[in-house]
C-alpha cells in the first residue's frame, strides 16, 4: 500500500473532494438559474455538440430515461434541440441552441473557477503534477473496469 499512514482511504478522500466540488459548482450554477444536472449537460454539450442522447446519459452517469427528462427541460428552456440522427432513425442527437451556447459559455468559467479554487495554495508544478496523477488514477480505474467487463463477457 502506497499510503499506509493515511487517516482517510484514497477512495473516501476522492469521493469527499468530488462531493464538495459538486456542492460548490451547484451553488454557482444556481446563480445562473441552472441545476447541477443542467449545468453539467450544457458543459458536456459545449464540448461534444451533437452527441446522441444515450451518449449524454453515459457521460453524465445517469439513466437514459433521466437524461430524456433532463433534455426535455433544457428544450423547454430553449437551450437545446433534438435532431434526428441521420444514421439511426431511433436515435436523437442533442444540439445547443444559440441561447444554450451563450449560457454554456457562462458555465465554463464556473467549471474553471471550481478547479482553481480547489488547488489554491498549490505551486504551478504541484498543480500540474496533481493533474497528471489524478489522470493516471482515472486511467488505471478505466482499464480495470474494461478488464472486469472483458472477464464477465468471457465467463458468460
Amino acid at each position: 500500500m502506497l499510503y499506509p499512514d493515511a487517516e482517510v482511504p484514497l477512495g473516501f478522500l476522492v469521493a469527499d473532494t468530488s462531493r464538495l466540488m459538486r456542492r460548490h459548482f451547484h451553488r454557482r450554477l444556481g446563480e445562473l438559474g441552472l441545476s447541477l444536472a443542467q449545468g453539467r449537460a450544457l458543459a458536456v454539450l459545449a464540448l461534444e455538440e451533437g452527441i446522441k442522447q444515450v451518449t449524454l446519459a453515459d457521460k453524465l452517469e445517469i439513466q437514459p430515461m433521466t437524461v430524456a427528462r433532463l433534455v426535455d427541460g433544457l428544450q423547454e428552456m430553449g437551450m437545446v434541440e433534438r435532431r434526428a440522427d441521420p444514421t439511426d432513425r431511433r436515435a436523437f442527437r442533442i444540439h445547443l441552441t444559440a441561447e444554450g451556447t451563450a449560457l454554456a459559455k457562462k458555465v465554463w468559467p464556473l467549471v474553471v473557477e471550481a478547479g482553481n479554487m480547489a488547488i489554491t495554495g498549490f505551486t504551478e508544478k504541484a498543480a500540474a503534477d496533481f493533474y497528471v496523477s489524478l489522470t493516471k488514477i482515472k486511467n488505471n480505474l478505466q482499464a480495470l473496469e474494461s478488464d472486469e467487463a472483458a472477464e464477465r463477457k468471457a465467463a458468460s
